[in-house]
Order: structure tokens, then C-alpha cells, then sequence
């Protein structure tokens, strides 16, 4: 029995004016855009979301510059089948275009096959990742390419891909039901066309109901319109970086009720505990993580429980940014001056290094060749206390 075409392949552009999502690295006036329309295509690393078009842009790259394509799989590629590919393009005109999926679980001895095939460019290599690859990718790797982040695809974005299903397959899909399918399908756009594809073949008129039999909650950090999303997130956010309990419970019971993951609510609960409360009450971080762990075990409907005494503690904790400003003020001044040499006695040679434990915990010596100034503490709860050990420190010589 013949296999009929899935709607995403189906779908699948075949040019870049066809390819929806990602406009911030490849509409017209971006740098990728101009050197794939020129043919001038360097090595690429795309990272980001299931169904957001890493893999149909690098097919789109190799149909459109004339390369042959391969697709291959971090997880089960073997060295040998590099060669072999190689071997076949020795002293050829042509290029080939070697796709590396779930890249960031390349090995660092396949990597080393592949710097000297990128630094000749005797072919083309495009990785991609659900996750950031740029701590699994070595320095001559990274060196040698460019990273690009794919985001999820917008309410507005999802739309397009939608009217587009409806066209393909003469179908109807009512208001109600075309608004779950896009927030339910969280910015993956493969996830979307399968919910439509397989719903068509149960009924060709769409709604609410036959959505949800095939797809009961929504599949994970969803986007949707501004008032089911990132407007109830931020709300949540905000009320307790305000510490009001009963706003902030408010907020996540609406998140809950609307089928947002727990995941995506433990993560952001993580985030608010580092970034507005850090070591005014360092126990913040401590349960909001232990809450991601714990939640990710349990699943809904118990979780909500777990959630809400995270969201009470976290709105009840004394409130303090001093450390995402420091590091953000660091960062501002890394790229916008020269990096400073690391002073001799700190590097791995340990030439001259003072050992503080020698003298009594703490003694005098150069870290920075500049003096200078990022974290300015706010002396706010446990943070009050810092500030008085570490003024102590500082003065024991």
C-alpha cells in the first residue's frame, strides 16, 4: 500500500520567498539572505525549536546554490560515512551540502574530521539542534561558522501556515478551532500542519471539539495571541517581582487553566529567582529549581500545587537585581572594550600565584589588569549579609 505525502512535505517551501518564520536572519535586508541569494554560502549552525525550519532552509540553501544534499544524524553518523562522502568530491567542481541534525552531539573526534573539510570548504557543512550548540561545538568549529537562533514561529506566522493547509486540502476550520490549533501548537509549525492533516482525514469541516480529541493540551511553550501567552506570562512575572501573592496565583492559575506546560512555567519561575531575587534570599533559586525537577516528574494535576507554593515563597522573598545587573554591566563593557590579558599568576601555569588558604583565607594580589566596577550589592535581605562578609574579607590584611 502506498504511503500518501504528509501535509508538512506537502507544504514544504522550495525557495526562500515561499519559507515562513525566522525573518530576523534571512528577510531580504539580512546578511544570510544576501549570501544565500548569492550563492556565497559559509558553514551554519541553526539552533532552536522542533518545526521552526532549520532543516527546510538548509534544503532550500543546497537547491538553490546547485549542491548535492545530504542528510545525516549527530547520533548515529559514523566517521567512516564522512570519508566516504568526501572521498566521492575529491577534485570535483561540485560541493556537497552535508546536513548534521541533533549536531550538538557530535563528538570532538568527528569535529576534528570535519575542521579540515571546513577549512578548505571542500563542502558545505549545516548543523542543527533543538539546543544551543555552542558549548558542544569546539573553538575551531565555532571559529569556522556562524550560529544562528531559530525562534518559534509567531501567532501571525502559524496564521500563514494555516491558511496555506486550508488552501492545499479544501478544508474549513472554524474561528474557534483555527485559535487552539495555533496556541496548542506552540510555534512549531510541523506540529501544526500535522494537527490540520490528520483532522482533514477525519472530517473536512474543522472545529474545536475533533481538535482537541487528537490534541488535548497545548504541546509546550506556546505563542498565541497577546492575550493568552506572553501578556498572562508577564503578568505573572511582574506580580511577583511586586510581591503580590494573590495577582501573582492569579496569573498562574490562568497559565494552568489554558493548557500552558509546566515546563514552560517552571523554567520562568527559575529565571525570576536568579534574575529579581538572587542572593537577597538565596534559597529562592534553590526551590524554584527544585520545583522544575519536581514538576517534571509529576505532570499535571498535582503540580499545581508545587506551582503555587513556589509562586507564594518567591512573592513573599525580599527582591534584589544586583546580580543581573552585574553581569549584564560586564558584558557591556566586554563588547565594547578590549579583552583585558589575564594576569600571570592566575593562569594554569600558577607562576607567582598567592594561595589565600596560606594566608589565613585572604591576601592582596592583581585579578584584573583594570580596576574595575560591575556589582554594586542593594544590602537587601540575605544579600545585606554578603555585603558584610565580604566587606570583612576585604579587610583582613
Amino acid at each position: 500500500m502506498k504511503m500518501s505525502t504528509n501535509l508538512a512535505n506537502l507544504l514544504r517551501p522550495n525557495n526562500l520567498e515561499e519559507f515562513v518564520g525566522q525573518s530576523h536572519i534571512i528577510a531580504k535586508s539580512k546578511a544570510l539572505y544576501k549570501l544565500i541569494d548569492k550563492k556565497e554560502i559559509p558553514h551554519l549552525f541553526f539552533y532552536g525549536k522542533p518545526g521552526t525550519g532549520k532543516t527546510t532552509l538548509a534544503k532550500i540553501i543546497a537547491k538553490n546554490s546547485g549542491y548535492d544534499f545530504y542528510s545525516l544524524n549527530a547520533t548515529s553518523l559514523k566517521i567512516e560515512e564522512l570519508r566516504t562522502i568526501f572521498k566521492r568530491y575529491d577534485n570535483a567542481l561540485l560541493k556537497p551540502l552535508i546536513f548534521i541534525d541533533e549536531v550538538h552531539r557530535l563528538t570532538k573526534t568527528q569535529q576534528e574530521v570535519l575542521l579540515p573539510i571546513m577549512e578548505n570548504y571542500d563542502a558545505i557543512i549545516i548543523g542543527a539542534s533543538t539546543e544551543n550548540p555552542f558549548f558542544s561545538l569546539t573553538n575551531g568549529i565555532r571559529s569556522r561558522a556562524f550560529l544562528y537562533e531559530f525562534k518559534p514561529l509567531s501567532y501571525q506566522e502559524l496564521e500563514v501556515l494555516t491558511q496555506k493547509a486550508i488552501s492545499k486540502l479544501d478544508i474549513t476550520i472554524d474561528k474557534e478551532a483555527c485559535e487552539y490549533l495555533i496556541v496548542s501548537s506552540s510555534g512549531d509549525g510541523r506540529a501544526l500542519l500535522n494537527l490540520i492533516d490528520f483532522a482533514s482525514k477525519v472530517n473536512t469541516t474543522i472545529n474545536l471539539e475533533l481538535l482537541k480529541e487528537l490534541r488535548a493540551t497545548t504541546m509546550g511553550d506556546g505563542v498565541s495571541s497577546s492575550q493568552s501567552h506572553y501578556d498572562i506570562t508577564s503578568a505573572m512575572i511582574k506580580s511577583i517581582r511586586g510581591s503580590d501573592i494573590d495577582a501573582a496565583l492569579y496569573y498562574l492559575a490562568r497559565l494552568i487553566d489554558g493548557g500552558e506546560s509546566v515546563e514552560y512555567i517552571s523554567r520562568r519561575l527559575v529565571i525570576l529567582a536568579s534574575e529579581d531575587i538572587g542572593n537577597a534570599n538565596p534559597h529562592a533559586l534553590n526551590l524554584a529549581t527544585s520545583t522544575m525537577q519536581s514538576t517534571s516528574k509529576i505532570g499535571y494535576p498535582e503540580s499545581r500545587i508545587i506551582l503555587a507554593q513556589c509562586v507564594v515563597y518567591l512573592a513573599s522573598s525580599p527582591k534584589s537585581n544586583s546580580s543581573y545587573n552585574a553581569i549584564n554591566n560586564a558584558l557591556t563593557y566586554l563588547h565594547n572594550n578590549e579583552v583585558l590579558d589575564i594576569p600571570i599568576h592566575l593562569q594554569d601555569s600558577h607562576i607567582g600565584y598567592k594561595y589565600p588558604h596560606d594566608f589565613g583565607g585572604y591576601v592582596s594580589q592583581e585579578y584584573l589588569k583594570k580596576n574595575l566596577k560591575f556589582y554594586e550589592t542593594k544590602e537587601i535581605g540575605f544579600e545585606k549579609t554578603l555585603n558584610e562578609w565580604y566587606s570583612k574579607i576585604k579587610n583582613m590584611i
